[in-house]
């Protein structure tokens, strides 16, 4: 794999010195799609990179070229368009597009910018690139985790087996929230590695992750209800690799990756002498931060010593009064971007969604055939099966599939009968896929 090159370091720069923000209006719009498969190339260069451990040349162009705030704005806007405009055109009685796959790259664009986000943000000097927008990129990661506690109190999981009789848009909303699920776990990833630089953070980012948002109570809550895992049939499975996978017996006391990242995050956020100053252990936080005594087992301390240290913190917690730490007065920023997108496009978003009905997500036939060109050159086959995190599944099904459709390449069957089934939907792109193909 360390030899397999999606991009030459120059071709790799060009690309990251391009990228900029578009209005809410342009997503979908030709400029638009080219930046995005520019971002999707960078992304899976990045995976790459960091798999090979050969140095992250990505990471450091986005430093080096002030892109981190670029990233931040445009994963903050998408979400935007998915809140306010996506539910529009989904309820345009009028709007029956015979191809939704425009629409989805749209939909999938969050994934894919915070995916980037998720792999570069491990290093510290990206977080500290990320200047004034790590406040929003805070506010977001906060968002998606409370979604992730509204959706453990309704005991409900995103749906993996969806109706076959539903519209091409129903489907779309239905894999959109799917995709919600996958893009919150991905922001707790992105959370974790911001505490980790907890110790250098400004005042108004502490204040607004201890003070304004708690987030060491919603982190308890994510812990409590575990909605990375359930039961199903009476085995325990967890969301890992983007899907469901049953855990063996034997591998079932070990610590989960999302599991991980809660308890580092808790770790910096409590025991940081930064952030100790800072948080205001009222009798509520004390209640919710000692319901952690009763996960911190022998088995869990084996797998994270560090732990020990939060264990210490806590048995001292139990026994002190609560107390509100002493606050300064400070003068803090706030978060701004999404107000400001928010004010720019306040009325508009009836008329966002007909202007990308009629220009934007109607292309002719010729325009899908050079579109699906474009999207064969760029989701290479062999850097999408270096990057893949696991064995292929069927496209229909789910199960593992060793068959792929001989006309596109693209999709993934277990059996014969599964992809009659799913010809239906998967035509189509298939069709205008192979095209583009034969059209290089």
């Amino acid at each position: 794999m360390g030899d397999l090159e999606l991009l030459l370091p120059g071709q790799a720069e060009v690309l990251v010195r391009g990228l900029r923000n578009f209005p809410v209006r342009e997503m979908g719009s030709g400029g638009w799609n080219q930046q995005h498969e520019n971002l999707e190339k960078l992304n899976m260069q990045a995976i790459l990179d960091a798999t090979a451990s050969q140095g992250e040349p990505i990471q450091e162009l986005l430093v080096t070229h002030r892109k981190i705030p670029t990233l931040v704005e445009e994963l903050i806007a998408v979400e935007m368009w998915k809140q306010k405009v996506f539910p529009v055109l989904c309820r345009l009685e009028d709007f029956k597009p015979p191809n939704t796959f425009p629409i989805y790259m749209v939909v999938h664009h969050e994934a894919s910018v915070i995916n980037l986000l998720e792999t570069v943000f491990f290093h510290k000097e990206v977080c500290e690139s990320a200047e004034d927008t790590i406040l929003d990129l805070v506010d977001y990661c906060h968002r998606k985790l409370t979604l992730l506690v509204a959706r453990s109190s309704r005991n409900g999981h995103p749906e993996e087996e969806w109706p076959q009789d539903s519209t091409p848009m129903q489907e779309l909303q239905k894999q959109a929230e799917l995709m919600e699920f996958e893009i919150a776990l991905k922001a707790l990833s992105v959370l974790r590695y911001i505490t980790d630089c907890v110790d250098s953070l400004s005042l108004s980012t502490l204040s607004r992750m201890l003070s304004t948002h708690n987030l060491p109570c919603l982190l308890v809550e994510l812990l409590e209800h575990s909605v990375w895992s359930r039961r199903e049939g009476g085995k325990l499975q967890r969301f890992e690799g983007g899907r469901w996978q049953t855990v063996a017996p034997s591998e079932q006391q070990k610590l989960s990756k999302l599991d991980g990242q809660v308890w580092i995050a808790l770790y910096n956020l409590l025991l940081s002498p930064e952030a100790r100053a800072r948080y205001c252990l009222t009798s509520f936080a004390k209640g919710q931060l000692l319901k952690l005594r009763a996960f911190l087992t022998d088995t869990l301390l084996d797998q994270l010593p560090s732990l020990t240290d939060l264990q210490n913190f806590l048995a001292h917690l139990a026994l002190a009064e609560t107390q509100t730490p002493k606050k300064d007065l400070v003068l803090e920023q706030i978060p701004e971007i999404w107000e400001r997108l928010e004010q720019e496009n306040r009325g508009k978003w009836q008329a966002i969604a007909k202007h990308q009905l009629r220009h934007v997500f109607s292309p002719s036939e010729q325009d899908l055939r050079m579109q699906a060109r474009r999207w064969a050159e760029t989701y290479r086959l062999d850097v999408l099966e270096a990057v893949a995190p696991e064995r292929p599944h069927c496209a229909y099904c789910n199960a593992e599939a060793s068959k792929r459709c001989s006309r596109c390449q693209n999709e993934w069957y277990c059996c014969r009968e599964c992809q009659v089934k799913h010809w239906e939907k998967h035509g189509k792109a298939c069709v205008l896929t192979a095209q583009g193909d034969k059209a290089k």
